[in-house]
């Protein structure tokens, strides 16, 4: 056997060893509450990691794929964590510092702060479509609140996985970054984690949190679901197209923040088709294209084709945005479609597409747009195109959803300084932004007494005066 192959094989006592050494270094004096310093250092070293080793990255997720550009991953995955790195870093030094809080009149003297410590052993589980951004996306925040973190990766991502496990060793210290080739998800996140980070879809995420019960383990959960985009009458239907479809088609549409379905003025479909059938031409020309990403899987392939099958069984109708291309189940490239006169009972609605399928659905009136999409789960996120300021808060107030992209899509997660999360069916939790910081702390508060306490003037025995002081109390709500 291959020291790979032994590797690989004795991953379980590993992730045991991994565990148990960075869960005794964050309980250790020396290690619990890491200095600005080395928070820094750790992420000096792992933005050294990402960009001197760009290429082969690219190259191990293009393996995993079967086929994904190198461009793409730079754009979406090693440039966006790059981002990140940069910002945490310029801001860390005033995220760490303890802040100051009111102390109220009745403690004259006292001092209130509260300080963010490091929770603990992070642990992070995500899945195959974007598997370097999320997985280390968090561990950025994570080690810049001064945790030790050990990641797992999908299945589908061994070939970057053992890459980054080959790539952290060497610069890194397991007690406070790893990464696990070959453990299985209920392996990994059945134990006492100080905190768990998943990304994955609703009904698996519902089974990570009830194993993190167990433990009473907090959980950011990044969950997707079917993210609505809105094409307001006012909004020229061409540059609507061609932002739309970089954020539907980039990853094939594996993307959980993908625009999963579309409402269009009623009388503008043939319109948009035929600008999307020429943006389609311009970019890609045809689905074996280099440029365009293959579906992850055999299985995830037969997903979409089937849902295809179902939608078009129960009376919708496919518009194909390439000429001439079929479904190739070798290349596992799937052709852009967009689907017409769908309806509730059809998978295609239901579910999460998570390809390159766009159902079409024409609307009347804003109101009835609002009504369908809040009768339905919260999404992860949000598009609406409209230039005209009054509707644009008139949709982003009557509807929930973990982010908002108007005039655009996918590019709220993009911004450094700003959240990401789902809520309800598509999540819980931030990290980016100063968020991502708070989400991995713990806000520990700490009172300080002033050398004379007043609190004992309220000691018993109760008498006159504590009746005089209280009523004070209330009165100026003390």
């Amino acid at each position: 056997m291959s020291n790979t192959a032994l590797k690989v094989a004795n991953e379980p006592s590993r992730i045991d060893f991994l565990f148990d050494k960075q869960r005794q270094a964050s309980r250790s004096q020396a290690g619990a509450y890491p200095s600005l310093q080395e928070r820094l250092a750790h992420l000096d070293t792992l933005e050294q990691l990402l960009e001197s080793n760009q290429d082969a990255i690219c190259e191990a997720i293009n393996r995993d794929f079967g086929n994904r550009c190198a461009q793409e991953t730079k754009l979406a995955e090693i440039s966006m964590l790059l981002g990140n790195i940069a910002y945490v870093k310029k801001h860390l030094k005033g995220w760490v510092k303890p802040q100051k809080r009111h102390v109220g009149l009745g403690f004259l003297g006292a001092k209130n702060q509260v300080i963010p410590q490091p929770k603990g052993v992070i642990g992070v589980v995500a899945p195959w479509n974007y598997p370097l951004q999320l997985t280390v996306g968090p561990a950025i925040f994570a080690l810049a609140a001064g945790n030790r973190v050990i990641i797992k990766m999908a299945a589908n991502s061994q070939n970057l996985c053992r890459l980054m496990d080959e790539l952290t060793a060497k610069v890194f210290d397991e007690s406070v970054l790893a990464f696990v080739p070959g453990v299985s998800a209920g392996e990994f996140t059945a134990r006492p984690w100080d905190h768990l980070v998943f990304t994955g879809s609703p009904e698996t995420g519902k089974t990570v949190m009830e194993t993190a019960a167990r433990y009473l383990t907090p959980v950011t959960l990044e969950l997707g679901g079917k993210s609505p985009t809105i094409v307001a009458p006012d909004f020229d239907l061409r540059t609507a197209a061609e932002r739309m479809l970089f954020g539907k088609l980039l990853n094939a549409g594996q993307t959980c923040t993908a625009p999963d379905y579309l409402f269009l003025p009623r009388g503008s479909v043939d319109e948009f088709i035929g600008h999307a059938k020429a943006i389609v031409a311009e970019r890609y020309g045809r689905a074996d294209s280099g440029d365009y990403t293959s579906i992850i899987d055999g299985k995830a392939f037969s997903r979409l084709c089937s849902t295809l099958e179902d939608a078009t069984a129960k009376g919708a109708k496919t518009v194909p945005l390439t000429q001439g291309d079929t479904p190739n189940p070798e290349t596992r490239k799937l052709p852009p479609q967009i689907v017409l006169d769908v309806t509730a009972e059809m998978v295609i609605m239901q579910d999460e597409i998570f390809g390159p399928l766009l159902p079409i659905k024409p609307y009347d009136s804003i109101d009835e747009v609002i009504d369908y999409i809040n009768a339905n789960e919260r999404p992860l996120a949000l598009y609406l195109f409209s230039n005209n300021k009054a509707l644009q808060e008139k949709v982003v107030y009557n509807t929930v959803s973990g982010g908002v992209s108007v005039n655009d899509t996918l590019l709220h997660v993009a911004q450094h300084d700003m959240p990401f999360g789902g809520i309800g069916n598509s999540g819980m939790g931030h990290y980016h932004g100063k968020e991502g910081f708070i989400e991995f702390s713990k806000l520990r508060p700490v009172f300080k007494q002033a050398r004379n306490s007043g609190i004992l003037m309220l000691a018993p025995p109760y008498g006159p005066r504590f009746e005089k002081l209280m009523k004070l109390m209330i009165r100026f709500r003390l």
